[in-house]
C-alpha cells in the first residue's frame, strides 16, 4: 500500500512541475526570454561558465538576469554580481533542486517589477548535483548538463536520466583529462549512447579550450 501511494503521489509532482514549467515557457516568450537550465555537479564549472556567457552576451549589447539556485544560493550570487547582469539568489533550503514551482514565483515578482521586458537572456543555474534536477523541467529553452573528467569518464553512465533528457552537455576540464586518468572521448560515446541528439562540447575553462563553441551556443 505505501509503495503504491508513493508513485502516485510522485506521479502527481512530476505532473504538476510539468503544468507550472509550461506556463513559465509561455511567459518567458511572451517577452521573447531566451532562457537556459544549467545543471550539473558541484565544481563542474557550471558558475564559471555562466560567467563567461554573461561577459560574451553583455559585450554584444544584451541584458542578461541569473537566478541562481542552492541550498545557500549567496555563494555564487556573489560571483555573478561582480558582472553587468541581474542576479536572482533562490534559496532552495533541503530541497536537492530547483523546480517550476520555485522558479514561476521569481518570474513573476520580475514581471510585477518591470523587469522582464528588459531581459534577453536568462540562466537558471540548478543545485549542484546530477540526480534530482533531472525530474524537474522549469519551463526553459535548453536543458544543459555540465559534468568534468575530475568526476571520472563512468559519471555518464552512472547517471544516465539527466544526460537522456538534456540538449547540450558540457564535458569540462578536459586539460586534466590524463592526470585523472579519464576519457573525455568515453563520456561522450557514454552521452550519445543514452541520447544520441544530444549535442556535446568538451571544453576547459581554464585553458580556454573551445570555449568559443560554448558561446556560440547563445548567437
Amino acid at each position: 500500500m505505501h509503495k503504491t501511494s508513493d508513485i502516485s503521489i510522485e506521479k502527481d509532482i512530476i505532473r504538476e512541475n510539468i503544468n507550472v514549467a509550461e506556463e513559465n515557457k509561455v511567459l518567458l516568450k511572451k517577452y521573447n526570454i531566451r532562457s537556459y537550465n544549467i545543471m550539473g555537479a558541484i565544481g563542474s564549472g557550471k558558475t564559471s561558465l555562466i560567467e563567461i556567457a554573461i561577459d560574451h552576451l553583455v559585450k554584444k549589447g544584451k541584458k542578461v538576469a541569473v537566478i541562481a539556485g542552492d541550498v545557500v544560493a549567496e555563494y555564487d550570487s556573489n560571483r555573478f554580481r561582480k558582472h553587468d547582469c541581474l542576479v536572482i539568489p533562490l534559496n532552495t533550503g533541503k530541497e536537492c533542486h530547483l523546480d517550476a514551482h520555485l522558479v514561476s514565483h521569481e518570474l513573476e515578482d520580475m514581471e510585477e517589477m518591470g523587469v522582464l521586458e528588459d531581459i534577453d537572456y536568462l540562466f537558471m543555474e540548478n543545485v549542484g548535483n546530477l540526480i534530482c534536477p533531472s525530474d524537474f523541467t522549469l519551463g526553459e529553452d535548453k536543458r544543459i548538463v555540465v559534468v568534468s573528467v575530475s568526476e571520472g569518464d563512468d559519471i555518464v553512465l552512472k547517471h544516465p536520466t539527466i544526460f537522456r533528457f538534456s540538449d547540450i552537455c558540457i564535458i569540462n576540464k578536459i586539460d586534466i583529462a590524463e592526470a585523472v586518468d579519464a576519457s573525455p572521448e568515453k563520456m561522450e560515446r557514454d552521452c550519445h549512447s543514452l541520447n544520441p541528439r544530444i549535442k556535446i562540447l568538451k571544453t576547459s575553462v581554464k585553458k580556454n579550450i573551445r570555449i568559443n563553441e560554448w558561446l556560440e551556443l547563445f548567437d
